[in-house]
């Protein structure tokens, strides 16, 4: 089982660098987070590709909001992926809707097409950000970028107000995963918080987006390698510890009580100590089934 994706907004090379040194498995690299994130320039992509060797995801949008704006500023976020994706970028963060409330798939497909995005082994791959989260209809704006090329990611918090209030959504359509228009990974960010992790990993849940939570100092700050260290930890501690616990506990119920006297009381520990590295304040509810 291939372990959960970790991906952490950068700035600048310097966040890129310690994003790597604390485990993140991919960067989202973007500029100006007043706006929540624009497109970085050619120069700061370069940069930052040769300073780390993670998979660099590059936002696509010029102003705060998710409307494209008018042709000509479709056509300015085009000629900006173009030179992005001259420069070797082949993965990229994009997704606009229209006045409806639904995909803009016009803007979409122009982009898409200029990034490179279709069959062959030299494809770009996409993410669709959260501008799903503030769609008229999930479901509806699913179903008309369903097939796109290159899509294979869409950014959600289930909700426009955050991970809080979006996890009965998360939870449903992860449960439809591999459906028509839920084909691609859900990647859970916008307000994520380590508490939230032990039931979006229940659901099946298996990539997360970190962006202030990787920076003590706030969006002044840079990336802190040790902040993004405890979210690596927290991700892969419940396979590494859960399954101590869990191979424990089945000796316990194979091997006789005198050869291993102590088994359940390990399970319990083991468990309470992976609930406790992911979420502190519930690690109660994690160890209550071993007990005997």
């Amino acid at each position: 089982m291939s372990r959960p994706i970790l991906e952490v907004i950068a700035l600048h090379p310097e966040d890129a660098i310690a994003a790597e040194a604390g485990g993140a498995d991919r960067l989202e690299l973007v500029t100006d987070m007043a706006a929540d994130g624009l497109t970085p320039s050619r120069e700061t992509f370069a940069a930052v590709r040769s300073a780390v060797d993670l998979p660099v995801r590059v936002m696509l949008r010029a102003s705060d909001g998710f409307a494209a704006g008018d042709a000509v500023a479709v056509d300015a976020l085009c000629r900006k992926a173009a030179a992005l994706h001259a420069e070797g970028a082949d993965e990229f963060v994009l997704g606009f809707l229209a006045a409806d409330g639904l995909a803009d798939l016009a803007a979409i497909a122009a982009l898409v097409e200029v990034i490179g995005a279709g069959p062959g082994v030299d494809e770009s791959r996409w993410t669709f950000h959260r501008a799903i989260d503030r769609a008229a209809d999930r479901d509806v704006l699913r179903r008309q970028l369903a097939g796109l090329p290159g899509l294979d990611t869409y950014l959600t918090a289930g909700s426009a107000h955050g991970v809080d209030h979006g996890l009965p959504t998360l939870r449903a359509e992860a449960l439809r995963a591999g459906a028509p228009g839920y084909e691609a990974r859900i990647m859970v960010g916008g307000g994520l918080r380590l508490d939230h992790l032990p039931e979006l990993r229940a659901t099946g849940i298996t990539a997360f987006h970190i962006g202030s939570a990787a920076r003590p100092g706030g969006w002044h700050g840079s990336v802190d390698a040790a902040a993004v260290g405890q979210w690596r930890l927290a991700l892969d501690a419940p396979a590494l510890i859960g399954c101590v616990g869990l191979a424990t506990a089945v000796a316990a119920q194979l091997a006789d009580d005198r050869a291993l006297p102590h088994a359940r009381a390990w399970a319990a520990v083991s468990c309470a100590v992976t609930a406790l590295m992911v979420s502190p304040v519930s690690w109660s509810h994690h160890w209550v089934w071993a007990l005997p």
